[in-house]
Parts: C-alpha cells; sequence; structure tokens
C-alpha cells in the first residue's frame, strides 16, 4: 500500500508534551527504581507486539527514553511500518532506571498512536479501490491534536484541518445564524476570506446541497446522510464540489459508504475513540553484571 511521505514531528514541537507527560507519572522522585536500583546499571529492553498493527511514535517513545538519559542506543522499526503479533519493534540499550522511569510514558504514547494507525489502515484498505480519502477529524484528546493526526497519516490516511484556522468550515449552528441559509454564510464569507481559504459547508438535505453548490463551496460535507441519500447527492453534485461524508460511519458500513461515489470519509472515531495498540516493554538483563538491575 502507497503512504504518503510522513512528516517528521520536530523535538521543539513535541518536547514539552514529552516533559510533561513524564512529570505526571513521575512528579520528582520514582519511589521503586530510585531506592531500588543501583546508580550507574545499565540495561538492555525491547519493546514486542502483542498483537498486530501499524507502527506509529516510535520517535515520541525515543525521545522519551533519551530526554531520561542521553546515552541511550535505539534500533527499532519505522512509523507506517506493519508488524505481527511476537515482532520486535525497538531494542533500547540505556541507563537501567532510565528505562525503568521511561517505560510507561513512552508506551502510552506509543500504544494509542499505534492504535490509530493500525484503526487508520483498516479503514483505508476496506476503501481500496473506490479513490476515496480516510480523514480524521478536531474530534481529538486536548493536547495530543498533532501527534493524533500524524498517527493517521502513518496508518495510510489524510488530515482534515487542523484547527479552525486552516479552512473555513460552515457548520450547522454557523448557517443557523442566517437563518438557516446555507448560501448566505457561504457568500458572506467568501467576500472575507483570503483567496487561500478553502470554504467547506456542512449540509442536511438536498434543499441546502444545492444552496452550497449554487454559491460555490468547495467542499460539502454531506451530515449523516444514509447511502441513498448519498448516491442522490453524487449526482445532484455531478462534480462541481468535493463530498464529504461524515457521521454514524464504521468499519462494517465503510466500504457500503465509499462506493456511492462521494471524495472523502471523515471519521471521529480515528483519534476520539480508537482502542490502544497491546505492545510491552521487557527489560532483558544487566549490561555491567556486577551491578544489580
Amino acid at each position: 500500500m502507497l503512504k504518503m511521505m510522513l512528516p517528521e514531528l520536530p523535538d521543539y514541537y513535541t518536547d514539552d508534551l514529552i516533559k510533561n507527560a513524564l512529570k505526571e507519572d513521575i512528579n520528582y522522585i520514582d519511589v521503586t527504581t530510585d531506592l531500588l536500583i543501583q546508580a550507574g546499571s545499565r540495561g538492555e529492553a525491547r519493546i514486542i507486539a502483542k498483537e498486530d498493527g501499524v507502527l506509529a511514535g516510535i520517535g515520541i517513545a525515543s525521545r522519551v527514553f533519551r530526554l531520561l538519559d542521553s546515552t541511550a542506543e535505539l534500533t527499532h522499526m519505522n512509523d507506517g511500518q506493519s508488524f505481527k503479533k511476537g515482532d520486535k519493534i525497538a531494542e533500547i540499550k540505556a541507563s537501567a532506571a532510565a528505562i525503568l522511569k521511561a517505560e510507561r510514558t513512552a508506551l502510552n504514547f506509543l500504544q494509542h498512536m499505534s492504535g490509530i494507525a493500525t484503526y487508520t489502515q483498516h479503514c483505508v484498505e476496506a476503501v481500496s479501490g473506490t479513490g476515496v480519502q480516510i480523514t480524521d477529524t478536531r474530534k481529538t484528546l486536548p493536547g495530543l491534536r498533532v501527534l493524533q493526526k500524524y498517527a493517521v497519516l502513518c496508518g495510510g490516511g489524510c488530515n482534515h484541518r487542523f484547527n479552525l484556522t486552516s479552512a473555513a468550515m460552515i457548520k450547522d449552528n454557523h448557517a443557523d445564524f442566517f437563518g438557516g441559509s446555507v448560501s448566505t454564510a457561504i457568500k458572506t464569507l467568501r467576500e472575507r476570506v483570503g483567496h487561500m481559504v478553502v470554504i467547506e459547508a456542512e449540509v442536511r438535505d438536498f434543499e441546502q446541497l444545492r444552496e452550497a453548490i449554487d454559491a460555490g463551496a468547495d467542499v460539502i460535507m454531506l451530515d449523516n446522510m444514509n447511502t441513498d441519500m448519498m448516491r442522490e447527492a453524487v449526482k445532484i453534485t455531478a462534480a462541481r464540489a468535493k463530498l464529504e461524508a461524515s457521521g454514524n460511519i464504521t468499519l462494517q458500513n465503510i466500504r457500503e459508504t465509499a462506493e456511492t461515489g462521494i471524495d472523502i470519509i471523515s471519521l471521529g472515531a480515528l483519534s476520539h475513540s480508537v482502542k490502544a495498540l497491546d505492545l510491552s516493554l521487557q527489560l532483558r538483563t544487566c549490561l555491567h553484571k556486577q551491578t544489580h538491575c
């Protein structure tokens, strides 16, 4: 499967997220590790897959270890790679204390992001051959949006707008301020927005769909329409705007939705309720036999 080139998540952007997570978990002392593990002990560990999946967040997990031990050495699979149950995802050589302190934070990021990438890949595979794009939404966990949207890319999906500045999107509540007139909202916004800004409009019925088309919306979201309505919407639109399906779409009905002829399927479930992937860290050995791990 061809996936888009993955961007690199820069340390200056993600370090605050990681440090906050470490501070939340460690506070100022790990009363088990700091009082049990002899200073200077070195350890070797590996991260093992407990189920099949797609990797996302290995750079974040690696950074967790390196923030606690700048001498940490890691070899690992790459984000976007598929793996099987039992595969070795990564190997870590570092301070034994750093490995033990970093374990939960690193796995929290890695399991959550890999869960998103894995579910995204299932959705992408389900619509294979239809030409439909699978995208995320803004239904993300506060503070983790960049990581969750990156994980969607790792699974072969695409990103919807990152935030309210990225693109204009007229929702039903916006249109209601104009008496429910989608066309008035689009025309008013078009007069005020910059030429580089895409305008998307959410519609609930065919009357609003026709309004959005005539007003020049770039993308039209078909909100909670069934597949029969979507097929009719495709005919009405006649490729004059891109059509996005959203609402009540699952892995079970996503193929049927894609085959209606729409262009985009957006799923909040990619980020707001995805199951974390089962990965585990195993501290295998102490590298210095004279110390205790």
